[in-house]
């Protein structure tokens, strides 16, 4: 597929601050992610494509991901991704059905465990490829010191809801509690209405 300038530019359809999507049935793979053990989240975050200064207190397991920085358009799954689809996609596909789009794809799925005491300063994600698609996280384990920052206002998402969050404005988290804060966290974004644009 052939890339233009307009698929880079911010989609004017992303929520202003923090948009709750519902409640989401997270019972299938709730407990399965919890015990996951220390070692297997160490051997997935060390090989992870997103390796920014600002989440470098937060691990990682990514299931798809982005090829490169300046298009949300050209993703790759990773091998893991296989093992996980059957229980992760109904969440993220129930998540996102009041968003009606005839081809919604997800450019980067991945969870994301902030240990206690740890934190996500305030940030913007500023690659091209994040402009277009909206963010949603679903929380699958946290606790009541785990918050969320959009600017200047403090949220708490709780556990089996989806959040829709502006990645443009700056954004952060952090975990004052006593256990980690897991969240599924993906991209989501209407295909046909990008071929569309990308043939105006």
């Amino acid at each position: 597929m052939q890339h233009t300038k307009k698929e880079n530019k911010i989609n004017p359809n992303k929520t202003k601050t923090v948009r709750e999507l519902g409640q989401v049935d997270i019972s299938v793979i709730r407990a399965e992610i919890i015990n996951l053990s220390p070692q297997f989240w160490q051997e997935q975050n060390s090989n992870k494509p997103n390796s920014f200064k600002a989440l470098k207190q937060t691990e990682h397991i990514v299931f798809k991901f982005i090829r490169n920085f300046q298009s949300h358009l050209d993703s790759v799954e990773y091998p893991i991704w296989e093992t996980w689809r059957e229980k992760i996609e109904p969440p993220l596909n129930f998540a996102t059905k009041s968003y009606g789009y005839q081809q919604g794809m997800y450019p980067r799925i991945m969870l994301a465990k902030l240990p206690p005491g740890s934190r996500i300063p305030l940030h913007i994600d500023a690659n091209a490829a994040a402009n277009y698609p909206h963010k949603i996280h679903i929380p699958i384990q946290t606790n009541d010191k785990a918050y969320f920052f959009v600017d200047k206002t403090t949220y708490h998402f709780a556990e089996g809801y989806a959040y829709e969050v502006n990645n443009k404005t700056r954004h952060g988290a952090v975990n004052f509690g006593e256990t980690p804060r897991i969240h599924l966290i993906f991209e989501y974004c209407d295909l046909v209405k990008q071929q569309i644009k990308a043939t105006d």
